[in-house]
């Protein structure tokens, strides 16, 4: 240990995992390019990449190809990028309806996943007992063992903490007693947190199109309960709240009729959650306002669903439509208000109540006529589908036992 209380370990850590994170968020980098962005010398970036290269956890790609008619003089650049296939990760998304347990490589490419649908019926003995065997079956069908992996990442939305066990004080939830478990059952690290914030760090970190001034995001995933956290690239992520669900509290129209069970009239929760949409369908159901819908179901408004409601808004059902415009513009109010309150480079949806690409257009028209310009750099829409939600753990555990520890975690 050093004067400063620095180990020489841990200096080198340190190096490593910016290393890493440059290679992440720019892609294919040169030697002398991460020398000037570290401020390191180029005869340490190359002591610190060679070990690396070594040990496997990045590779040399070749000789930079200028665009440029004369490539400029002196020490030509060689791209280095990251093994992405150096070690795997196994992925788990705990929701209210569905578990999703699957295999990704670093870069958070799929190869292979399993869903199961549960409902109230299921417990935690039934949660666990997919997820132990789900990720069993994964590795016997893809002929892969332990030695290849680098940990298993769970992302537990905060509806399912105490059906599956996890309690939780003073709103931070212990996750020991499920991490113990699966650890004596997989034989490996375990990484668990709020899947929420798992989604938001896949959004980032998995992007196919690296952009080196993306830096964070703002993600708001719908459900029955909204939840909102802002992620940084390379730094942990910071919420302005210990949970993520505060933006169901948030009032998006003063003036409503609607008002929660705790008094709050016209916020999030009464709005523009799913039941809140079927709830204001069904106050307009009817053969005159809503002929399609009303069709469809047999006049029977307890079988209104967002799925039905979704081909009603495009059968231009007059109440419908009405319904599903005003919902979309006091989203895009939330969005603009999120948007300039948390100082994002962009916000990514995640979860769009259901909706599809189609309706999905009318959104973006009241966030362009709200939000105003440039309203497509300000808010996206998120690329993980509805199969691949275990990404969410993936990206967990990821973050944890590969960049923060400089790749240590990995070994041959």
């Amino acid at each position: 240990m050093d004067q400063h209380g620095i180990s020489k370990l841990h200096l080198k850590r340190q190096n490593r995992m910016h290393v890493l994170k440059i290679l992440k968020q720019r892609g294919p980098t040169s030697r002398i390019d991460i020398a000037g962005e570290l401020e390191l010398t180029r005869a340490a970036v190359t002591i610190i990449t060679n070990e690396m290269i070594e040990q496997g956890i990045i590779v040399e790609l070749g000789e930079y190809k200028h665009v440029t008619e004369k490539p400029p003089r002196g020490r030509k650049k060689i791209l280095i990028d990251i093994n992405h296939n150096c070690k795997l990760a196994v992925g788990i998304a705990i929701e209210c309806e569905n578990i999703s347990v699957g295999l990704s490589t670093l870069s958070g490419a799929v190869l292979d996943k399993k869903n199961m649908s549960i409902d109230d019926t299921i417990g935690s003995d039934g949660v666990l007992g997919f997820i132990t065997g789900a990720i069993k079956e994964l590795l016997a069908e893809n002929c892969i063992d332990a030695s290849q992996l680098l940990g298993v990442g769970v992302g537990v939305y905060p509806g399912m903490f105490r059906r599956i066990g996890v309690p939780v004080e003073h709103n931070v939830p212990d996750y020991s007693g499920l991490r113990n478990l699966l650890a004596e059952e997989t034989g490996l690290p375990v990484v668990i947190d709020n899947s929420v914030k798992g989604m938001a760090m896949a959004n980032i970190d998995f992007l196919k199109d690296k952009d080196a001034k993306r830096r964070n995001i703002a993600f708001l995933q719908y459900g029955e309960s909204m939840h909102f956290v802002v992620t940084n690239l390379n730094d942990p992520i910071v919420s302005y709240d210990n949970r993520t669900d505060f933006i169901d509290r948030i009032i998006i129209n003063p003036i409503s009729e609607y008002v929660s069970a705790d008094g709050r009239r016209g916020c999030s929760q009464v709005e523009i959650t799913p039941s809140a949409i079927v709830k204001k369908v069904a106050k307009t159901f009817s053969a005159e306002t809503t002929p399609y819908l009303y069709k469809l179901l047999e006049g029977d408004k307890t079988a209104i669903s967002l799925l039905n409601i979704n081909e009603s808004f495009k059968k231009q059902d007059i109440g419908t439509v009405k319904v599903i415009n005003e919902v979309f513009d006091l989203t895009a109010v939330l969005l603009n208000n999120l948007y300039y309150t948390t100082n994002p480079q962009k916000i990514v949806i995640h979860n769009l109540l259901g909706f599809d690409a189609e309706v999905r257009k009318h959104l973006f028209k009241a966030i362009e006529r709200i939000v105003g310009r440039g309203a497509n750099e300000k808010i996206a829409f998120s690329f993980i589908d509805d199969k691949q939600h275990f990404l969410s753990g993936c990206a967990l555990v990821i973050r944890e036992l590969f960049f923060d520890k400089g790749g240590f975690a990995v070994r041959k």
